[in-house]
C-alpha cells in the first residue's frame, strides 16, 4: 500500500511537467502573416488636400519657411 501511495505521489508530481508540451501557443502575432483585419490609413494629401500631393507639398515647405529662425530674423 505504502509503495502504491509513493508512486501516485511521483504520477501526481510528474503529470504538470508531461502536460506542459501540450500547451503550445503561437508566439507571433496574426499581422505578421497579413492577417490584419484593420482599415487602411489616408495619407495626408489624402485626407486634408483631396489627394492633391503638390499643394501638401507646398503647404509643408512654407511651414518649415515660416519656423526658420534665419529666415524670420531677416527682414
Amino acid at each position: 500500500m505504502n509503495k502504491i501511495r509513493s508512486r501516485l505521489r511521483y504520477l501526481i508530481l510528474a503529470l504538470p511537467l508531461l502536460l506542459t508540451g501540450c500547451l503550445e501557443v503561437d508566439q507571433f502575432p496574426g499581422w505578421l502573416h497579413g492577417e490584419y483585419a484593420g482599415k487602411e490609413d489616408q495619407r495626408h494629401f489624402q485626407a486634408r488636400f483631396h489627394g492633391d500631393r503638390l499643394a501638401w507639398s507646398a503647404a509643408i515647405q512654407n511651414r518649415a519657411m515660416q519656423q526658420n529662425e534665419y529666415n524670420r530674423a531677416n527682414p
